[in-house]
């Protein structure tokens, strides 16, 4: 399991932020987000949603508790979009589904 000091810091490079330009959008200080990185302290509960919004994660996969981004920042679009998204997202499940159906059938049919 990721420690939150090395998800933040790999979050932030992959970013291209510097510990300033982080602290510096979360109105904290440099050496907060140093502390933070190194896990020598914690942030607090709004902290590390603000963190989740900037790097658009979840806080479980800031913390650690998921290992998986998956996370689709729709915030700046319409509704129509967002719909579209969801039907797409729900339609690539019934495949999926469909396709692990047909291949547990296949290999009842071996058996």
């Amino acid at each position: 399991m990721v420690d939150f000091g090395t998800r933040l810091k790999e979050l932030r490079q992959k970013s291209g932020l510097t510990q300033k330009q982080l602290a510096d959008r979360m109105w904290i200080s440099k050496a907060a987000v140093s502390y933070y990185e190194q896990s020598l302290r914690s942030p607090s509960s709004e902290v590390l949603v603000k963190l989740a919004e900037i790097f658009h994660v979840t806080t479980d996969y800031l913390l650690g508790i998921e290992d998986k981004r998956q996370v689709i920042d729709v915030t700046d679009l319409p509704n129509e979009d967002i719909q579209l998204l969801e039907d797409a997202v729900a339609l690539l499940r019934r495949k999926n589904f469909d396709r692990s159906k047909a291949e547990e059938r296949g290999g009842e049919r071996e058996r």
